[in-house]
Parts: structure tokens; sequence; C-alpha cells
């Protein structure tokens, strides 16, 4: 069964961390480029990160700094360190394949005091 399943998302303070990660299953990984996007409340899907299978990383300029993404193409998953968090980036963050054709069910993130 082809899936992305999203885990780490919660509540966390203005400044905190979180991690946020994906774990992939049931296609060829290793050889798919992924992202993180994002869907803040009321808003609209928001392109966060990408990685392709070199590694390679991108980031939306609201990320960069702040945000890095990495993967382990030997357990399938991709990851979302997240710093100095903003009540701006609360939102529903997903996993997806670069092309988009595979989501998440997405992981909640809450910024807030």
């Amino acid at each position: 069964q082809v899936q992305l399943v999203e885990s780490g998302g919660g509540l966390v303070q203005p400044g905190g961390s979180l991690m946020l990660s994906c774990a992939a299953s049931g296609f060829n990984y290793s050889s798919r480029s992924m992202s993180w996007v994002r869907q803040a409340p009321g808003k609209g899907l928001e392109w966060v990160s990408g990685i392709n299978v070199g590694h390679k990383t991108y980031y939306a300029d609201f990320a960069e700094g702040r945000f890095t993404i990495s993967r382990d193409n030997n357990k399938g998953t991709l990851h979302l360190q997240m710093t100095t968090l903003e009540p701006e980036d609360t939102a529903l963050y997903y996993c997806s394949t670069w092309g988009h054709d595979l989501w998440g069910q997405g992981t909640q993130i809450t910024v807030s005091s």
C-alpha cells in the first residue's frame, strides 16, 4: 500500500522547536524527490521545503534559516526540523512527493503561548 504518514505535530510556544517526520511505504522512496507543504487556517496550500534524491535542499523564503529538511533513504523517512517557530507557522503540514502525486494525511502544528 502506497502511503505517507506524518507525525510530530503538536502545540508549541513561540520561539520553540519541533521535528516533523514522514514515513513512506509502498513505493521506491529513494528515487523520489520529496517536499513539505502546509496549509494555514483559511488559506491555500503553501510549499515549505523540498529535497531531491541527491539530498539537495530547497526552502521557501520564510523557512530559510529556521527549518531544515532531511531524508533517510534506508529508513524511508523524511524530516523537517523547525526552529524559532512563530504563530504564523500554525498550519497543517503535509509530506508530499515533489510532483505532489502522493500526500500524507497531514500533522497539525499550533504555535501559541
